[in-house]
C-alpha cells in the first residue's frame, strides 16, 4: 500500500493515548474516561484503514465520518482529563493539537472525494 499520512498520523495519535492511559492507571487517576478514549482514539486509525478498503466512494465517505466522529470523541475526552486535572495543560495540548491535525486532514480527505461525486 503507498504511504498514506493519514493513516500514519492517527496510528501515531493512538499509540500516544495508549501510553496515557498506561499512565492514568499507573498513578491510579481514572479508569473509566480511560477506557472510553482509547476506545474512541483507537477507532480513528480503525476506520481510516478500513476506508482503504471500501467497496465504494459512499463506503469510503462513510469510514471517514465515522473516523471523524470518532476524532471528536476524543477531543472531548481529552479536553475533559485536563479540565478535571488527571492531565497537565501542556500534555492535553499536545494531544489535543495531534487530534485535531487528524480531523483537519479528515475533513479535507471527505472535502475531495464528496467534491468528485457528480450529482
Amino acid at each position: 500500500m503507498k504511504n498514506n499520512p493519514l493513516l500514519e498520523q492517527s496510528l501515531n495519535f493512538a499509540t500516544k493515548i495508549i501510553k496515557l492511559q498506561s499512565i492514568l492507571l499507573k498513578e491510579e487517576k481514572e479508569s473509566i474516561i480511560s477506557k472510553q478514549i482509547i476506545r474512541s482514539a483507537t477507532s480513528i486509525g480503525a476506520n481510516i484503514n478500513e476506508a482503504n478498503y471500501a467497496s465504494s466512494k459512499p463506503d469510503f465517505i462513510s469510514k471517514l465520518h465515522i473516523a471523524l466522529k470518532e476524532c471528536a470523541e476524543t477531543e472531548y475526552w481529552l479536553r475533559l482529563l485536563e479540565k478535571a486535572e488527571y492531565i497537565d495543560k501542556k500534555y492535553s495540548n499536545e494531544l489535543i493539537y495531534d487530534c485535531l491535525s487528524i480531523k483537519k486532514m479528515l475533513v479535507s480527505s471527505l472535502n475531495t472525494v464528496k467534491s468528485t461525486i457528480t450529482k
